[in-house]
């Protein structure tokens, strides 16, 4: 693969992580981030966190499908990692992602990688979600819908997960985050997350669900759903939760 003379956030957090999937510009954005901001591994290290312990409740409830939205690298605890006797499409939007992620995942049989933008579910390639997802729409599956809410305005966010809701079977769950105003203390690493980025107040994530319902736990600090321990004081940056679909 040529290397790319962009950063990517998914590579940036892979190299947050500890990974070994980013390149040098990736590394140099990191650091300038970190120059605005402070340390981010240990925040993002916690919203992976999240994400394990997440994927690991849905697939608890016997969900063995899972559809990846903004899927990143994956790697260092990724959704197939947390929960290995489940299929898994990762999608993106990006195509250096999309290329990396298809490489890593040559050889396996259990989790694929291709294009989706989660604002428009056509996108996403029918072939592959027979593939990996075969319950889709007939059956309970996971959606994985983490660091995408923070790029939508409210609009096409309630939009969007009203369209996966209908889509998706009565009993499919939904984990999601949602970035806090944690930057606005910040001004010169906010202005780097670009004019799309979204700060909301805890307030404001529970409705955007819509038709969504939250486990009993909410919509809370990833470090503070359903801990294995003690939760790890980091800054409060992300919120998030697992949500259901209800029956018809």
């Amino acid at each position: 693969m040529d290397e790319p003379t962009v950063p990517s956030t998914a590579r940036m957090i892979d190299f947050w992580l500890g990974g070994e999937h980013h390149f040098p510009v990736d590394v140099a954005a990191a650091r300038a981030f970190e120059q605005a901001y402070g340390p981010c591994a240990p925040v993002f290290r916690e919203l992976r966190a999240f994400l394990g312990r997440a994927v690991r409740a849905i697939a608890d409830e016997g969900v063995d499908n899972f559809l990846v939205f903004g899927g990143g690298v994956p790697t260092m605890g990724n959704v197939h990692e947390a929960a290995p006797e489940a299929t898994v499409l990762y999608t993106d939007v990006d195509p250096v992602t999309i290329r990396l992620g298809q490489q890593i995942l040559a050889g396996s049989d259990r989790a694929g990688y291709g294009f989706g933008d989660a604002t428009d579910i056509g996108t996403v390639d029918p072939a592959q979600l027979h593939r990996f997802v075969p319950g889709w729409g007939r059956r309970p599956v996971g959606v994985v819908f983490l660091g995408l809410a923070a790029f939508l305005d409210d609009d096409t966010l309630a939009r969007t997960l009203d369209e996966l809701y209908a889509a998706t079977a009565p009993g499919s769950l939904l984990a999601v985050d949602f970035d806090t105003e944690e930057l606005a203390a910040y001004p010169e690493a906010l202005a780097m997350m670009g004019p799309a980025f979204r700060m909301r107040p805890p307030a404001a994530f529970a409705p955007l669900l819509g038709r969504w319902t939250p486990t009993a736990e909410g919509i809370v600090p990833v470090t503070a759903w359903r801990p294995d321990g003690p939760p790890a004081e980091v800054p409060d940056a992300f919120h998030g939760g697992v949500a259901v679909r209800a029956a018809d």
